[in-house]
C-alpha cells in the first residue's frame, strides 16, 4: 500500500461560501461570494504551493540539490512553506525578513529548522531582498526568487486556478485576490482568463500609509518580474483599518480565522458584490489569523 506524504496534502482547499457578511444587498443582486481556505495548506497558507513548485523545478533542472543551502526574502508565509518543503526534502533553509513581522511567523520558521535572518523595519522587503542578493554574491546560498520565478504563478496555473474552475463548476465571474509577489493572481489570472475572457480579476493593494502584512504596492524599481499588468482588470486599494476590521468580522460572523491580507480581499469581494449581478465572487483566504495574534488585531 502507497500512504501519502505531507507534499500530497498541499492544495485542493476548500472553497465556502459566506453567509453572513455578505448581507441583503448581496442576496438581492443574486450574488455568490466564495472564500478559498489556503490556511488548510499543511504550511498554513497559499504560499505552500508556490514553494513546493520553485524547489521541485529547480531539482529537475538541476540547479539545486539536497544539501545545498537555499536563501529567500520573505514577509513571512513564503518563508514558512519554504522551510517546510526545505526540511521535507533535505535542504538548508536561510530567511530574511523585516524585524517588524509578527513573532509568530518567526517561530514558525525557526520550528522547520530554518536560519533567520532579521533586516531593519525601516528598509522594508527591498532591503531584506537586496540582502538576499548579496548573500548569493558572496557564495552563501541559492535564492530561489520569489519575485522573479516563474514557477510562483507556474504553481497557480496548475493547481489553483483549475481548483476554482472546478468548485465553481465554471461559475466563477470575479477573482480578488491580495497583490504581494503577485503569483497567485497571475498564474490564476492567465488559467481562468484561458477557460473565460470574460472572468474579472481584480487585485487588492493597501492605500497609501497602510501597512498590511503580506500585500504590497511596490516601488517601481522593485516590482516582480512575474508581474504582468495585462492580467488584472482592476486594483482596488484597502486601508490598514478596514482590513483589520474585516478580519474581526470574518472570524466573528462566519468563523473564518485569517490573516489581515486575506481580509483585505475579503473587503474587496464585498465592494465588487455591491456593484454587480448575478455573479459569483471568488476571493483568496491566503493564510490562517493565529499567525497575527501578537499582533494585537485580534484583542483578548
Amino acid at each position: 500500500m502507497q500512504y501519502m506524504t505531507i507534499e500530497d496534502t498541499i492544495g485542493n482547499t476548500p472553497l465556502v461560501q459566506l453567509k453572513r457578511l455578505n448581507g441583503e444587498d448581496t442576496a438581492r443582486r443574486n450574488n455568490v461570494i466564495l472564500g478559498k481556505l489556503e490556511g488548510n495548506n499543511p504550511a498554513g497558507s497559499v504560499k505552500d504551493r508556490p514553494a513546493l513548485s520553485m524547489i521541485k523545478h529547480a531539482e529537475a533542472r538541476g540547479d539545486i540539490k539536497p544539501g545545498d543551502t537555499l536563501i529567500e526574502a520573505t514577509s513571512g508565509n513564503t518563508g514558512i512553506a519554504l522551510a517546510m518543503v526545505a526540511a521535507m526534502r533535505g535542504y538548508k533553509m536561510v530567511l530574511l525578513m523585516p524585524e517588524n513581522l509578527s513573532e509568530e511567523r518567526r517561530q514558525s520558521m525557526a520550528a522547520y529548522g530554518a536560519k533567520i535572518v532579521l533586516t531593519p523595519k525601516a528598509g522594508g522587503m527591498e532591503y531584506a531582498r537586496d540582502l538576499a542578493e548579496q548573500m548569493q554574491k558572496n557564495g552563501e546560498g541559492i535564492i530561489l526568487d520569489q519575485f522573479g520565478n516563474p514557477d510562483n504563478p507556474l504553481a497557480h496555473y496548475e493547481s489553483t486556478g483549475p481548483e476554482l474552475w472546478q468548485q465553481t463548476e465554471g461559475r466563477i465571474t470575479h477573482f480578488v485576490s491580495a497583490m504581494g509577489t503577485t503569483g497567485t493572481i497571475m498564474g490564476v489570472s492567465r488559467y481562468l482568463k484561458e477557460k473565460n475572457p470574460e472572468i474579472q480579476v481584480i487585485g487588492a493593494q493597501p492605500e497609501e500609509g497602510s501597512q498590511i502584512p503580506g500585500i504590497r504596492k511596490w516601488p517601481e524599481a522593485y516590482l516582480p518580474k512575474i508581474y504582468d499588468a495585462a492580467r488584472v482588470d482592476q486594483l482596488e486599494y484597502v486601508s490598514q483599518a478596514a482590513a483589520e476590521q474585516m478580519a474581526r468580522r470574518l472570524a466573528i460572523e462566519e468563523g473564518i480565522f485569517c490573516g489581515i491580507s486575506a481580509a483585505g480581499a475579503c473587503e474587496v469581494a464585498l465592494r465588487i458584490s455591491q456593484t454587480v449581478e448575478n455573479a459569483t465572487i471568488v476571493f483568496i483566504v491566503c493564510d490562517r489569523g493565529d499567525r497575527y495574534l501578537s499582533t494585537g488585531v485580534f484583542p483578548a
